[in-house]
């Protein structure tokens, strides 16, 4: 056997210790969260047309380079964000249960809602461009798993209508109403102020709006 062939290299991929690899994993989790971050802030103000890679890789601290290794192409950055957005608001519909007390549930349901609409007015007016304009990137996903969902959900609903626990009412309708109304104190936050002078950062203007909100949806809902 020649040296050659006899030869070992010693040479091998670098291992990280656990500390070191969960350190890594952080920063790439990180940066990948702030390109999102970058990149809903961008889109939400200009649109996908008017947004530029560079404008985001510039706002997110990243080189352009950089930025495309993580996400390939604006249109998949832009689907990243959209679908990102999607998952988080419906998880709160996720957990709705036929063992669970509905007026108390949906109640919840509306508080989470509207301390979306609070605290993500950015992430809701780009849902809403993105639905205004035929949802040409999320069409699939609204078709596929959100119908799944809400055909799951509207089954849980009907089931508390069947046991006498809420009034007899259409649970897509129901949930579209939520959405609707909670909603709109995000996508029309600037008519809302220009018309109150107040927004949903008011923490009286907050409670309020949530009392009526409930009263208005859910006292029709009541069993007699």
């Amino acid at each position: 056997m020649s040296k050659s062939e006899g030869y070992v290299s010693t040479k091998t991929a670098r291992a990280f210790s656990p500390t070191t690899q969960k350190r890594r994993e952080k920063a790439l989790l990180e940066k990948r969260t702030r390109i999102m971050d970058a990149a809903l802030s961008l889109f939400a103000k200009n649109g996908v047309s008017g947004t530029t890679v560079e404008q985001v890789s510039e706002l997110a601290n990243v080189s352009k380079s950089n930025l495309l290794y993580y996400f390939k192409s604006k249109d998949g950055l832009y689907l990243s964000v959209i679908t990102h957005l999607l998952d988080v608001w419906l998880t709160p519909l996720q957990s709705f249960s036929a063992d669970q007390e509905p007026i108390e549930t949906l109640s919840e349901y509306i508080k989470v809602k509207l301390e979306m609409s609070r605290d993500n007015p950015a992430e809701s007016k780009l849902f809403c461009m993105e639905v205004v304009q035929g949802a040409p990137l999320l069409l699939k996903e609204l078709e596929t798993p959100l119908k799944a969902l809400l055909d799951a959900k509207s089954a849980v609903i009907n089931e508390w209508i069947n046991a006498g626990k809420l009034k007899s009412v259409d649970p897509i309708h129901l949930i579209f109403s939520i959405w609707a109304i909670t909603q709109h104190y995000a996508d029309f936050s600037v008519q809302i102020k220009a018309v109150t002078g107040k927004d949903l950062s008011d923490p009286a203007f907050f409670d309020s709006t949530l009392s009526n909100i409930q009263h208005i949806i859910l006292d029709g809902l009541k069993p007699a």
